[in-house]
Order: C-alpha cells, then sequence, then structure tokens
C-alpha cells in the first residue's frame, strides 16, 4: 500500500510520525525546504519538496503508483487542495481530507471577522497603530499593497528562506519581522503585543492547532480588537484519529502511535517566564500535564492539568498510576519544571536517574529530556558584569554548607546559593565571627521579578536584612588566604590545656598513612584535643569525621579547636568506645590514638561495622604494640606496615642549641582484608 501525504501543518506531520512507528513506508510532499526540516527523518520516509501545479501533481501521482492520498494542507491553502483532489479523482486513487480540529468560540467582545484578507485589509487602513499579522506570508501583499504605512505591520512568519524573501519583497523591514516556529503560548503572544505596542492583531480562525485560543486570549488581556479571516468552508474531510482507522483498515496495521509518556525536564530559570528559553516555554506550552513547585505553575492558566509535584516520591507513583488507569493509549507530554538551570544545584539528575531505574524495570512507558535554564548565578553575574567562570560555586539552599568560613577566607571571589533571608542572615553573621568583616556581599534579591533589586552590603548589613524572598549572593574578599598544598599545623595553633596530643610530625605521618580520599568517613577514637580530627577535616570539605572521646574536658577543647578553623565537617562524641561507634555512618577509614585497655573490642567493632577499612593505630609502648600484633591475628589483614617515628626538638641552653627527644611513636597501619578471604576471623602470622 503506497502512501502520499501532503503535509504542511502540524497535523501531517504528526500523522507522518504515526506510520513510522507503525513502520509504514510514505511519501510526504511540502511546499518549501522549511517543511522538509521540521520533519522526522526517517528511513520509511521519502521527502518531495516544492510547489506543483495539479499537472504535476497528477504526474507525480502517476510515476508513483500510489494507492491513497492524504491532503493534510492548511485549511486556507483552498487551491492545492482542489489540485490535489482533482488529481486524485483523475487517476482513481482514494482521497483522504484532513480537518483541522475547530476551536472554541470566544466571548470576546473585540472579535471583528472578514470573509477574506482583502476586506480585513481595507478595514485595518481606517485605524492607527500597529498591526501584528499572523496569517502567514502568502497572503501578505494584500496589506502591504492596502496599507500606505507598511511601517506599522509586524510580521509573524515561519523562519524558512521563502518566508522571508516574500517579506523583502513586499518592503517589510527586518526589524518588522518575527521569524518564529510556533506552537505559542498565550504569554508569548500577550509579551509581542507589549514589545511591540501592537492595536490590532490578525489572525486567521486556525483551530486549535494553529493557536487560535492563545491569540485570542492574549489580545483580550491586552484589550486590543482582533480581526478574524474566515474559515474557509469544506463540505469533505476527517478528523484526525479518522484517518488514522482509515488508514489502519487499509494497511491492515494499527495506528495507535507510541503509547505512555514523552517526559521533558526544563529547568526554568529563575521564575520568571520571561527568562525561560523558547525551548522550555514550548515544551511546558505543548505539555499535557506540567509538574512542578507551586510557585513554578501559578502563572499558567487553569484549565492547563498542573501537578504541584516536585519529588520523585510523588512524581513517579502518580505517572505509574496514570499509566495504568487511562484508556487513552496515545503518547502524552509531561514537562516537569525545575528552577534554575536542570544541571547546576538542581533535582532534575536525581529525578531523571530514578525514571531511567522505572522504565528499565518495565514500571514506566516513557522517553525522557533534559532542557537547560539560567541558573541565578549567571543571571546575578550579568547583572554585575562580572564572570563566574573563576569564582567557586556552592549552595546552601535547602542544607547545611560545611565550611563556609575557610571557602571564603581563601577564595576571592564565592557565588553561593541560599534559600531566603535567614540564610542571608546567616552568612552575615558567619563572616563577622570569622574576622571576614572586610567582604563585600552584592547579594540578587527576586532575580527577574519586576522588585528585583541588587545590593552591596557589608556583613554586618546582611544580619538586618528582613525581606523574605529568593536570594543569591556573591561574596569578595579583598584579602584571601593563600590555600595550602599541604596538611599540617603547628602544635602551638591548638587549645591544649592539660588534655595530651599527638605531636605535629607524628600528626603528619600517621594522616598520610590513612590515605584518605574525597568522601571518606572518618572515625578519630580517642580523639583528645582533636588535633588529627581537625587536620583531616581541612584537607576536603567532602570528608566526614567522627571524633570519638569519653572525657568531657578533651571534648570541650574540640569543640573550641573546631570552630577556631573553621572546620563543621567534624562531629564531636562524648562517649567510650566502642559503644560510642554505634549508629554512625559505616567507617572507611579509622584512627585510633587511645583506646583505654579495649583495643580487642575497638578493633572488633570496626571489623564488624566495615571489614574492608583502613586503620592506623598510634602506640607509645612496646607492650601496646605486641597487643596490638596479638589482637592482630584474629583478624584477615593486608598492606600492613609498622613505622617507628622519633622526634628531636632543638632548646636553647646558654648560647648552644641541644636537641631534647621526643618519645617515640610506633605507627601500625593497615586494611581489613575483607570476610571475602575467609568468611570469618582468622590467624594471621602478624607482622
Amino acid at each position: 500500500m503506497k502512501i502520499l501525504l501532503f503535509a504542511g501543518t502540524t497535523e501531517g506531520r504528526e500523522l507522518s510520525e504515526r506510520l513510522q512507528t507503525a513502520g509504514i513506508a510514505h511519501t510526504v510532499c511540502v511546499a518549501t525546504g522549511y517543511g522538509e526540516i521540521v520533519l522526522r527523518k526517517h528511513a520509511l520516509v521519502k521527502v518531495h519538496t516544492g510547489r506543483m501545479s495539479r499537472e504535476e501533481i497528477k504526474e507525480y501521482m502517476e510515476a508513483g503508483r500510489f494507492a491513497v492520498v492524504v491532503d493534510a494542507t492548511h485549511p486556507y491553502a483552498e487551491v492545492i487542495t482542489e489540485n490535489i483532489k482533482a488529481a486524485a479523482k483523475a487517476m482513481d486513487i482514494l482521497y483522504l481530507r484532513l480537518q483541522r480540529e475547530s476551536s472554541a468560540k470566544s466571548s470576546y467582545e473585540k472579535i471583528h471577522y472578514f470573509a477574506d484578507s482583502v476586506s480585513c485589509a481595507k478595514a485595518l487602513e481606517m485605524t492607527d497603530g500597529n498591526i501584528l499579522l499572523t496569517t502567514g506570508s502568502n497572503r501578505l501583499g494584500v496589506f502591504c499593497d492596502s496599507i500606505e504605512n507598511k511601517e506599522r505591520l509586524y510580521v509573524r512568519v515561519l523562519p524558512g528562506l521563502e518566508s522571508l524573501k516574500l517579506c523583502m519583497e513586499h518592503g517589510i523591514a527586518g526589524r518588522q519581522i518575527l521569524a518564529l516556529q510556533g506552537p505559542f503560548t498565550a504569554q508569548m503572544n500577550e509579551a509581542m503585543i507589549k514589545q511591540y505596542q501592537i492595536k490590532y492583531l490578525v489572525t486567521k480562525e486556525s483551530g486549535k492547532a494553529g493557536g487560535y485560543k492563545e491569540k485570542l486570549d492574549a489580545a483580550e488581556k491586552a484589550g486590543i480588537p482582533v480581526f478574524v479571516i474566515g474559515r474557509s468552508r469544506q463540505t469533505e474531510g476527517y478528523s484526525f484519529e479518522e484517518v488514522c482507522r482509515e488508514l489502519e483498515t487499509l494497511c491492515g496495521r494499527p495506528l495507535t502511535g507510541k503509547t505512555g509518556f514523552e517526559i521533558i525536564l526544563a529547568g526554568m530559570g529563575m521564575g520568571n517566564r520571561n527568562c525561560m528559553s523558547i525551548e522550555a516555554e514550548r515544551a511546558a506550552a505543548e505539555a499535557d500535564i506540567l509538574i512542578g513547585a507551586e510557585r513554578m505553575l501559578a502563572g499558567y492558566p487553569p484549565e492547563v492539568n498542573k501537578k504541584s509535584f516536585y519529588k520523585e516520591e510523588q512524581i513517579i507513583p502518580y505517572l505509574e498510576k496514570l499509566q495504568k488507569e487511562t484508556e487513552d493509549r496515545t503518547v502524552k507530554r509531561v514537562a516537569v519544571l525545575f528552577s534554575g538551570d536542570s544541571g547546576f544545584y538542581s533535582g532534575c539528575r536525581q529525578l531523571y536517574q530514578a525514571l531511567q531505574r522505572e522504565i528499565e524495570a518495565g514500571k514506566l512507558e516513557a522517553e525522557i529530556s533534559v532542557i537547560p535554564g539560567i541558573s541565578s548565578v549567571a543571571y546575578l553575574a550579568a547583572c554585575m558584569g562580572e564572570s563566574y567562570q573563576d569564582a567557586v560555586v556552592c549552595s546552601m539552599h535547602g542544607k547545611k554548607l560545611l565550611n563556609l568560613a575557610r571557602r571564603i577566607r581563601r577564595e576571592k571571589k564565592l557565588f553561593l546559593l541560599v534559600s531566603g533571608v535567614e540564610d542571608m542572615r546567616r552568612v552575615g553573621q558567619i563572616l563577622m565571627e570569622s574576622g571576614l568583616e572586610n567582604c563585600t556581599v552584592t547579594a540578587g534579591y527576586r532575580l527577574s521579578y519586576p522588585e528585583q533589586r541588587i545590593m552591596e552590603m557589608k556583613p554586618a548589613e546582611c544580619i538586618k536584612l528582613k525581606e523574605e524572598g529568593l536570594y543569591t549572593c556573591c561574596i569578595k574578599n579583598p584579602m584571601p588566604e593563600n590555600k595550602k598544598l599541604t596538611h599540617g599545623r603547628a602544635d602551638e595553633e591548638f587549645c591544649r590545656d592539660k588534655v595530651p596530643m599527638t605531636k605535629e610530625e607524628v600528626r603528619e605521618v600517621s594522616i598520610c598513612k590513612l590515605k584518605l580520599y574525597e568522601g571518606a568517613v572518618v572515625y578519630d577514637i580517642g580523639a583528645g584535643t582533636g588535633s588529627i580530627a581537625a587536620e583531616i577535616a581541612e584537607l576536603s570539605d567532602t570528608i566526614k569525621v567522627f571524633a570519638v572521646e569519653k572525657r568531657e574536658e578533651a571534648a570541650l577543647l574540640m569543640e573550641k579547636n573546631r570552630r577556631k578553623f573553621g572546620v563543621e565537617n567534624i562531629e564531636t562524641i562524648l562517649a567510650k568506645a566502642p559503644e560510642g561507634l554505634e549508629g554512625l555512618p559505616m567507617p572507611t577509614h579509622a584512627f585510633i590514638g587511645g583506646s583505654s585497655g579495649r583495643m580487642k573490642e575497638i578493633l572488633s567493632a570496626l571489623y564488624r561495622r566495615n571489614p574492608c577499612m583502613r586503620i592506623v593505630i598510634n602506640a607509645v609502648s612496646m607492650e601496646t604494640i605486641c597487643e596490638i600484633r596479638e589482637i592482630l591475628s584474629l583478624f584477615p589483614v593486608k598492606n600492613k606496615e609498622i613505622v617507628q617515628i622519633q622526634v628531636s626538638r632543638a632548646r636553647h641552653v646558654g648560647a648552644y642549641h641541644l636537641m631534647q627527644a621526643e618519645n617515640p611513636v610506633w605507627i601500625c597501619a593497615f586494611d581489613f582484608a575483607g570476610k571475602e578471604e575467609t568468611g570469618a576471623m582468622r590467624r594471621n602470622p602478624g607482622f
């Protein structure tokens, strides 16, 4: 069964896609090169581009030996429709005219109807003010010849060379040409009316697919008259679904099309829809279902199917339930809106992965795509005339940001996402407490909205902010510290009192032996002053340290040192080990600086928590080393090493410097070898 489809409308393109999905080969005729561009490329589709006369159409049908021809050209393309119909009749080929779905009647009082373009153009001669023509380029000459002042005309046409050429031929200047591909939302139409100070909107009664209702809604909101060129009468024709059923019968193959969902995850920028990309705006306009936080859905009309969900545990069950309950098996377009950019501190990635898992498990039938948006950082940087490729960017939006003071202290420029005014006050407080009161904070308040403000403040002014709303800020430090490339703090920097502390050189070797990495979870057992914990925490904000100490005075010192060095990724546990380890996240590393004679119990607890973790133990006596050797014979271990380190320090004696030795320290390092070797504890020859 050879099918010839004359397209040129949204319905024609969708019918071609239905045929492709059903695996039915067909030929599509389009009048222009742009018509070919918007068609989906497919091996089963042959495309003929260019206008044809009645005789040429007849010759083409004869050469192709087509059994059926579908006319899905524009409702106003009366000449081409008559030519296709006549050629099909002459060749005795089945002819199916696809009728466009009509729009509902509007109650807007300022609608004026005209029989044709000529009468409409004459009526416009009697008016003043700018005119927006949305009737395409074919009848452009009628309006250009009739209206003396062409500067009044703003013409919305398809972005094809043929349309642009016609505009130029009729003397329409470049600034008057709006070359865009629809569909257009009412909001987009309204924005154009406002931008170009339109006083009259001219349209055809182009039906639902042609965006007729959206044009009327925009004109009504702007309060301007609409001149409607009446729709041609059609004495015959089929709806889209009726044409599909006819072709199903002829081909013996269902044309139900794809089923399930087309899900688009779209970044919509800061919130003002004027800042959405055209692609994202189109995705929202074409969606059968809009999903997002209530704030992002607020501007869409009530008739749109909106769901104020923003968490995957809400969205996925809703889609799966809808898939089971719906009787309509055509594809449903779902747009999930995210604030800012989809790939920048967004929930988009998490939802994307969750949806993919559901699709792979066969629970959801869907295709997913992602559209990026403008992040508030990019927008604020533009407002400031700043770059952000040379800045650190982080977020405390909806969470506690670790070590913010340390980050600011060593950075010249830092962009920060915050949740609201409470976070802004907290930023000011952190800067003041950390001695960073000379920093400058540039805050963007309600970016992109009419009440937007860009404020430059000192930290003390941040604390006084009262206006609730969305903020993004840029913090500039005029005197950033040089970032150290190695760890190592002097003993004198720590608060000590009378609590024992691992000495500097021993501390640095011990930390090196831990072989830490990003995201490590470290137990510092017998933490004392917290010197080991503090230096580990400073290596990376992604490391989490649990400092376990049984003495209250030592725990208080740890808190002092934690605040002094601005390391918030340490959690102090006032408890004995191993009891204090219960309930903590699984460790990847452990440093044991003191065990109070409970080494065996501590190592057993660590082995149960993670039989593949890295351990470093400090010991100062041979008895402790012997105890460790004996205990370790009970565990499978690998990568064993013992290092004995002794440090001597110079002291003044008169005019001389004499070396005074510190006690030698044994550093034992190893990895638990994992249960896969034996399935249980086993004897080990030790060191």
